[in-house]
């Protein structure tokens, strides 16, 4: 009787721990779960995105000054991570500090992983603000060192990206909306519409981006700036010197003179 009870007791004790063990591991993966948020937005080619409008179209809208509307899915609202990709902080190459809570990176990469399992209660996740979705249009994948492989041409994916890519210049740069917006409407679908297509030699950004100031010209026109002055100083120096010199060898000839003719 004893010994019953003793394997009875023992048997409880077993199917105790193994339903604790199960109920521990499944609290543990549901909270993993609950830490990894996801989002189906791409990061990267959101940023790409971004990229291109600000090199390739902004440039332009602010010679006109023109002021986009929130309407326009290029407005900087429309895009859900530029709140997080302001508050990115680039020190040094291999350093990068998360702007909400200071937290310090060697990779950008790390710092988005970061940003999506820690300030993810941060993102707007609204209808229509992933930038990423505008990829098509805009030609993404020509900044995002992407390998073009060699294939044909596809007239239906070109007629719909050619599709988007026109209703975003009707609906940020309505023709009726004045000469400026005429004039970046038009410039809009030379800039990036025409380009989608299976015939002709059409190339995306055919009016040029933004001019970036080469850190080698900035360093040698400051290292010129700062050395102008000491050549200068350098040349008036070395002329004065010659002209005393001058000025010393006329004296003496002149005193050799008076000498000889007493």
């Amino acid at each position: 009787m004893r010994n019953d009870f003793s394997n009875f007791n023992f048997a409880n004790l077993v199917f105790y721990l193994q339903d604790f063990t199960q109920s521990a591991a499944t609290r543990t993966l549901k909270q993993v779960k609950e830490d990894v948020h996801e989002i189906h937005c791409s990061r990267e080619r959101s940023r790409g995105a971004w990229t291109i409008i600000q090199e390739y179209l902004m440039p332009f809208v602010e010679k006109e000054r023109y002021r986009i509307l929130t309407r326009c899915r290029l407005h900087p609202d429309n895009d859900v991570y530029r709140d997080q990709e302001q508050h990115k902080i680039h020190k040094d190459t291999n350093e990068w500090r998360c702007g909400y809570c200071k937290k310090r990176f060697y990779e950008e990469k790390y710092l988005d992983r970061h940003f999506d399992n820690r300030h993810h209660n941060l993102l707007n996740e609204s209808h229509g603000r992933c930038l990423a979705d505008l990829c098509g249009a805009l030609h993404c994948d020509l900044v995002l060192d992407i390998v073009q492989r060699k294939t044909k041409c596809n007239p239906a994916a070109a007629a719909r990206n050619k599709h988007l890519c026109e209703s975003l210049a009707h609906s940020c740069f309505p023709v009726n909306e004045g000469p400026s917006a005429g004039r970046l409407h038009e410039l809009f679908l030379r800039q990036f519409c025409d380009a989608h297509t299976c015939t002709g030699n059409q190339k995306p950004f055919s009016r040029g981006h933004r001019k970036q100031i080469s850190i080698l010209y900035l360093v040698i026109s400051i290292l010129t700036l700062l050395l102008l002055p000491l050549v200068y100083l350098f040349v008036y120096l070395y002329q004065r010197g010659i002209k005393q010199g001058s000025q010393e060898l006329r004296r003496i000839s002149l005193s050799g003179r008076k000498k000889k003719s007493h």
